[in-house]
């Protein structure tokens, strides 16, 4: 059997000596090197999409790789695409890292420099993992499989702006439509959206907090699956507690969601730490919800700017929603762009604050009528960001049910 390796090596000189010795590795085909993490996840992706089949048996991650660490993208490519077998080439064969890398998702350690004897061994046992684990998945195995759905972060400019109600219309949108959909409460501190949905429920996102292996089963165990057919993973009730998710957590959480939910929404709040930066790093759209106000949206350019500090998304890259939208204010969607460097949604939210205070006082997000503005606009946005399914071919409107009628929206992806 032919032995298809993937090289991640980011040095050039490092990336030609470990090429040139796959090659001699006995029925292995090896790939031309992938100079950086981001590159490797997106190939990855591309190839899972097509069949499972297509994807390598082998990738080999040198540690001199980035942006992302090492032993980090190895626990993401482990969790995304677990029928690929991951060796580290390393300098430090020590124990702590091998325990490391082991605990991160690799099926081995080659040291530096490389033995041909200790390289063949390595890589054919990671193969021959790779193997068993695709013969499990064609029998119908519950193992996390493909390039996994669209994360949404939802994050706002400050407090009191609509980034929870933003947060669940646009889950109920997504679920309404068809779509498979988890919402994760990632305020950890104060999140609400358990009080938005009538839900109590003991587990919270901090029992898989120390988890370092997040199977299905284990995933299903915290997640409460709402009336609405919602997949649920809250926030914990002792706020205290929060502290318990960090990056490596929420990393390692939404990437098991990415892969078992087609659309994942991700209540991050307002107030930035290092679990919410990650998801706002990992997310496929990040939306920044503000008001039409000096303050709100000084405190969104505050925090575009932050993001761009941090490294974690750029100002362009991020989409401005703009809720309790009135024709009358002075401060309308084009100057928000230019003051934040943003692109603002098409979508601008209504200020109708009677038509959501009865659904609110009662914990009832879901009975939202369907002929409310502020709904009709918060599924719309759903429709521009392509968390719904799109209408069959020729047909210009898809009618999405709701729970006391419909509203008719248009979809597509956002450019």
């Amino acid at each position: 059997m032919t032995t298809r390796i993937l090289p991640v090596v980011g040095d050039a000189d490092a990336a030609r000596s470990v090429t040139t010795l796959l090659s001699q590795l006995p029925d292995a085909e090896p790939a031309a090197p992938i100079g950086d993490s981001t590159s490797l996840i997106d190939t990855l992706a591309r190839l899972a999409a097509e069949s499972i089949d297509e994807l390598p048996e082998v990738v080999l991650v040198h540690e001199r790789i980035g942006p992302v660490p090492a032993l980090e993208l190895i626990r993401e490519v482990a969790l995304r695409f677990p029928a690929v077998g991951v060796v580290l080439v390393t300098v430090d064969a020590s124990p702590g890292l091998f325990s490391a890398a082991m605990d991160a998702g690799a099926r081995g350690l080659v040291g530096l420099p490389l033995s041909y004897e200790e390289l063949a061994q390595r890589v054919q046992a990671a193969a021959g993992w790779s193997v068993g684990v695709r013969r499990h998945l064609g029998q119908g195995g519950d193992v996390f499989t493909g390039p996994g759905g669209t994360v949404v972060a939802v994050s706002g400019s400050k407090g009191g702006v609509g980034t929870t109600l933003t947060a669940v219309q646009l889950a109920l949108a997504a679920r309404a439509s068809g779509m498979n959909t988890a919402l994760v409460d990632l305020d950890l501190q104060a999140g609400d959206v358990a009080s938005y949905l009538d839900v109590q429920f003991r587990r919270s996102i901090v029992d898989l907090a120390s988890i370092q292996d997040i199977s299905p089963r284990v995933l299903q165990d915290a997640v409460f699956i709402h009336e609405s057919g919602i997949g649920l993973l809250l926030a914990p009730g002792e706020g205290e507690r929060g502290e318990e998710i960090n990056d490596r957590a929420a990393r390692q959480i939404l990437s098991a969601l990415r892969n078992r939910y087609e659309v994942v929404v991700v209540d991050c709040g307002t107030q930035m730490n290092t679990a919410n930066a990650a998801a706002i790093e990992m997310a496929d759209t990040t939306l920044l919800v503000t008001t039409p106000d000096v303050v709100s949206v000084r405190a969104a350019k505050r925090m575009v700017r932050l993001w761009d500090r941090l490294q974690i998304r750029k100002a362009e890259e991020t989409v401005v929603v703009v809720n309790r939208y009135t024709r009358g204010t002075e401060i309308q969607p084009p100057l928000i762009e230019r003051i934040t460097a943003t692109r603002v949604s098409r979508v601008v939210v209504p200020a109708n604050f009677k038509e959501l205070q009865a659904v609110v006082d009662a914990g009832r997000m879901q009975d939202l009528e369907a002929k409310s503005t502020v709904k009709q606009a918060l599924w719309a946005l759903a429709g521009e960001l392509g968390l719904v399914k799109a209408p069959p071919a020729g047909e210009g409107q898809r009618k999405m049910k709701g729970d006391r009628g419909s509203v008719r929206l248009r979809g597509g992806r956002a450019k």
